[in-house]
């Protein structure tokens, strides 16, 4: 059984990271490459390395060069996350019984929300030249809006009664009442039009992963497990 489980995680984490990456090349990775010339016509811009998924850091190491090596790289990352994502899918699935495709795909759809979507209100995806708060307070924030999000979007799926509920839109909140670290002036190096566009590029990429990946591990599981 527990082979089985494994089996259906890795085949649906496959699949929708891959389908991921192929997104990503097309919708966001032109994206992140013009935002990253206007970086480096810069005098003293740090440099900065950004993710197709949103997400981005200072680095002075090693980085791959753009091209195969860069979609290699991304593809395999997101094929490690899309294993990762499914692995906790499937143990959710083998507590249950009957899971079927539309329901393997709203159980996605909560995923999308907790891991994309509700940290997206306060911190949305950024690109290459962006003035951004500490990293550290930036994961910190991350993390508990997550865990909170996870932990609120459960309580609203599986319990029954208004107090269950309530106290899973208080969840939910905490992390948007206590607010996101931004620095004091934010300050951008490319056009506002540009940030626009990747932000809604990011959000229908992982849109689609997240859908594709509940849904899949959902048939998967009942499939093979």
């Amino acid at each position: 059984m527990f082979r089985r489980i494994v089996f259906s995680a890795c085949l649906a984490g496959l699949v929708s990271g891959l389908l991921l990456t192929g997104i990503q090349q097309l919708q966001v990775v032109p994206i992140i490459l013009e935002a990253e010339t206007y970086e480096a016509a810069e005098p003293g811009a740090t440099t900065t390395h950004a993710h197709a998924d949103g997400s981005s850091h200072e680095h002075d190491g090693w980085s791959p060069e753009d091209g195969l090596e860069r979609t290699f790289w991304t593809g395999v990352a997101n094929v490690g996350m899309g294993i990762g994502f499914a692995l906790l899918l499937a143990a959710a699935f083998s507590l249950r019984t009957g899971v079927s495709w539309r329901q393997g795909i709203l159980w996605g759809l909560g995923g999308y929300a907790a891991f994309f979507a509700l940290p997206a209100l306060g911190l949305p995806p950024e690109l290459p030249g962006t003035e951004a708060a500490g990293l550290q307070d930036r994961q910190a924030w991350w993390i508990l809006t997550v865990t909170l999000s996870a932990l609120g979007i459960a309580l609203l799926g599986l319990t029954r009664g208004w107090p269950w509920k309530a106290a899973a839109v208080v969840l939910v909140a905490i992390p948007h009442l206590i607010g996101a670290p931004h620095p004091e002036i934010h300050v951008t190096l490319f056009p506002p039009e540009l940030l626009q566009t990747f932000v809604v590029a990011t959000a229908i990429s992982n849109a689609v992963f997240w859908v594709v990946l509940g849904g899949g591990c959902a048939i998967a599981f009942k499939k093979f497990a």
